[in-house]
C-alpha cells in the first residue's frame, strides 16, 4: 500500500528535523562540555549573529542590509568579548533586563500584532538586537557559572515547552492568546509549570547524587530557602511563555511563519531560542541574588 500524499511530506519533515537536531548536537555538545568556555562563547556568537540577521529580516530589512546588520552585530559582540566584558559582573544588567521584559510583555501583548508595526523601525530593530546581546551575555556567563547551572536553565525551558505541548494537546480548552498562537492554551501553561516542578525534583536529586563545584539553579534556590523555589519557578516559566508569544507576535506582524529556514525542519534560530531570551537574564538575576 502506497503512503498517502500528506504522509510523505510529513515523513520528510520529520527526517529533516532529526538530521538537523543530530548535527546541532554534534556541534553544540562538544563546545558546551569543553573545559574552556571559549568554544561555547564563540559558537554562541555565531548563533546570535544569525538570530540578528533573522531579526533584521523580520523588521523591514532584506538582502545585503540584513546580512550587514547580522555580521556587524556579531562583530560588536566579539569586540565586547575582547574588551573583557565576559569576565565582568553585570548584576545591574540582569535587573534592567528582567524589568524590561516585564514592561515589554505588557506593552506588546496589549498593543497586539497591529501595534508592533506602529513603533519606529529603529526602535524595533535596535531593541531586538539589545535583547539578543543580553541573552548572549547571560548564556555565556551561565556557562562560566557552571556547566550544571547552564544545563539546568536550558532543561527548564525544554521541560516547560514539552510539558506545555503535551498538556495542551491532551487537555487544552481555553486559548491563551488565540490571535498570536492559536495552539497554546492555559492548560498547556499549567502543564508546563508542572513539568518544571518535576524537573526541579530531578535536579535536586542529581545535585545530591553527583555533587559538583557549580550546583544547578534549582539547588541554589532550594539552598537559599524553600520560599525562593515557587516564586522563582513561576517567574521563569512565565518568562519562557512570554518569549514564545512575543516572537509569534513579531512573526505575525511580518507575515512570516518561521524566522528563517536556517535549521531545516525547525525554522530559524529565533524559533529555537525565543523562550530562552527572557529566561537566561532572569536566571542570572537569581544566581546573582543567591550569591549575596
Amino acid at each position: 500500500v502506497r503512503p498517502a500524499r500528506w504522509q510523505r511530506p510529513a515523513a520528510r519533515m520529520l527526517k529533516q528535523r532529526i538530521i538537523t537536531a543530530l548535527v546541532l548536537l554534534a556541534v553544540v555538545l562538544p563546545a558546551m562540555f569543553h573545559a574552556s568556555v571559549v568554544p561555547f562563547a564563540a559558537l554562541a556568537v555565531v548563533m546570535v549573529s544569525a538570530a540578528g540577521w533573522e531579526w533584521a529580516r523580520m523588521n523591514g530589512q532584506s538582502g545585503g542590509a540584513a546580512l550587514l546588520i547580522g555580521a556587524g552585530f556579531g562583530g560588536l559582540l566579539l569586540l565586547f568579548w575582547l574588551w573583557g566584558g565576559l569576565d565582568r559582573s553585570w548584576a545591574a544588567v540582569w535587573w534592567v533586563a528582567a524589568g524590561g521584559w516585564l514592561l515589554l510583555s505588557v506593552l506588546m501583548l496589549r498593543r497586539g500584532v497591529a501595534g508592533w508595526q506602529q513603533w519606529p523601525m529603529i526602535w524595533r530593530l535596535s531593541g531586538g538586537l539589545l535583547v539578543l546581546a543580553c541573552a548572549w551575555l547571560a548564556l555565556v556567563q551561565a556557562r562560566q557559572t557552571g556547566l550544571v547551572f547552564l544545563l539546568s536553565v536550558l532543561t527548564l525551558v525544554w521541560a516547560a515547552d514539552i510539558a506545555a505541548y503535551a498538556g495542551g494537546r491532551t487537555f487544552g480548552r481555553r486559548k491563551l492568546a488565540p490571535t498570536l498562537s492559536p495552539g497554546k492554551s492555559w492548560e498547556g501553561v499549567f502543564s508546563g509549570l508542572l513539568g518544571v516542578f518535576l524537573l526541579a525534583l530531578f535536579w535536586l536529586w542529581f545535585d545530591q547524587r553527583y555533587p559538583s563545584d557549580g550546583p544547578s539553579l534549582f539547588s541554589r534556590l532550594w539552598q537559599a530557602g524553600p520560599g525562593w523555589v515557587v516564586p522563582a519557578l513561576l517567574l521563569l516559566t512565565a518568562a519562557s511563555v512570554v518569549g514564545d508569544l512575543l516572537e509569534s507576535l513579531v512573526k505575525r506582524s511580518a507575515g512570516m511563519k518561521d524566522s528563517s529556514q536556517l535549521l531545516p525542519g525547525h525554522g530559524g534560530v529565533l524559533d529555537r531560542v525565543d523562550a530562552l531570551l527572557p529566561v537566561l537574564p532572569v536566571a542570572m538575576l537569581f544566581a546573582h541574588l543567591l550569591e549575596r
